[in-house]
């Protein structure tokens, strides 16, 4: 099983509720790349997007695209393409770095809202620069937080991400969100509010057995 798929993908829809839904362009993949796009003050915004065929006759069931955004420095995927296709910008935070200069469509910057959504500096050093988008209803956290086997220990069905272990984002456990949106792997569309005071609080505690698994299913001991 590749870590990252490429290639023809196969759509794989997830996460559907009323004004969103996501997506997986490779299912197979390791790293299990989840796409999304939600609908805000009358547009849909497709949100760090990995592109599929069939994904356009997706996006058609839900209001006109509005703008996709590109919330981790590392997941400017296929944000240009789909923009381009749609006929609208790639929108990236104000303090967001080199990530504008790689992407291939027009862009605009935006600061602490997007489109009815507030918008968190969830992580911004030279290293890592990450956003998270709540609109009231939906917390989109693309990459400290996610729902994929390696983010998780064996008691976990949510976790954070392996190297924000050591100090958890703990400022996420102030949001009561209807549903929680992650960049890797299915959503927590119940009870999202207890699955992440769960896994910041249990996150430095895990640690070390989710790296062990991780090194265990590198070298092929599981």
């Amino acid at each position: 099983m590749p870590m990252k798929g490429s290639g023809e993908g196969e759509l794989t829809v997830i996460d559907e509720f009323d004004g969103g839904v996501g997506w997986i362009a490779y299912p197979d993949e390791t790293m299990r790349r989840a796409s999304h796009a939600v609908e805000s003050d009358g547009e849909l915004w497709v949100l760090d997007p990995v592109d599929v065929d069939g994904l356009d006759d997706l996006l058609a069931e839900y209001a006109p695209v509005g703008g996709v955004a590109v919330l981790l420095d590392r997941h400017k995927r296929d944000a240009a393409a789909i923009a381009e296709r749609h006929g609208v910008s790639v929108f990236v935070p104000e303090w967001m770095g080199g990530v504008v200069d790689d992407i291939d469509a027009p862009t605009e910057r935006f600061s602490d809202e997007l489109a009815g959504f507030s918008v968190r500096r969830l992580v911004d050093n030279p290293f890592w620069q990450e956003a998270a988008l709540f609109d009231g209803e939906t917390l989109v956290v693309p990459e400290a937080l996610g729902t994929v086997d390696y983010f998780r220990t064996a008691s976990e069905d949510l976790g954070v991400h392996p190297m924000l272990r050591p100090v958890p984002p703990k400022c996420l456990k102030e949001y009561d969100p209807e549903r929680l949106l992650v960049g890797h792997g299915e959503g927590v569309l119940d009870a999202p509010a207890a699955a992440i005071q769960a896994a910041v609080d249990g996150a430095r505690k895990g640690t070390l057995p989710l790296y062990a698994k991780n090194l265990a299913g590198l070298v092929g001991l599981r």
